[in-house]
């Protein structure tokens, strides 16, 4: 099993899920989106299977700061500026094939290795 987790190095729940797979001995491929931001179209996965909504980090700093509560951009503008500061992502982005998951979802995570095993 392989997994590919988009955060940063500052966010808890990254690193959370960074130790969970490394505990369990799962390949990862970790996207610091501070160094390489995450392309539209990895985004637009994310958007297609959760929404919009799901992937904005709405309580976060970066978006208290930026004045965006009261912003309506449309979806291909937000993808463009989640591609550009991805400081307003809810992280970790997390995928493993075509299964995806957005924040700390370890339950999520142990299906999939269960899935694995089996």
């Amino acid at each position: 099993m392989e997994v590919q987790i988009f955060g940063t190095r500052k966010c808890a729940d990254t690193r959370k899920a960074q130790r969970f797979f490394a505990e369990r001995r799962v390949k990862t491929h970790f996207v610091d989106l501070q160094q390489r931001a995450a392309a539209p179209g990895e985004l637009r996965r994310f958007v297609e299977r959760f929404g919009l909504d799901a992937l904005i980090d709405r309580d976060g700093k970066r978006y208290v700061e930026q004045g965006l509560a009261h912003a309506h951009l449309s979806e291909a503008r937000w993808l463009e500026r989640l591609a550009q500061d991805p400081l307003l992502l809810r992280t970790p982005l997390v995928r493993r094939k075509q299964h995806l998951t957005i924040g700390f979802a370890p339950e999520t995570w142990n299906a999939w290795l269960a899935e694995e095993k089996a």
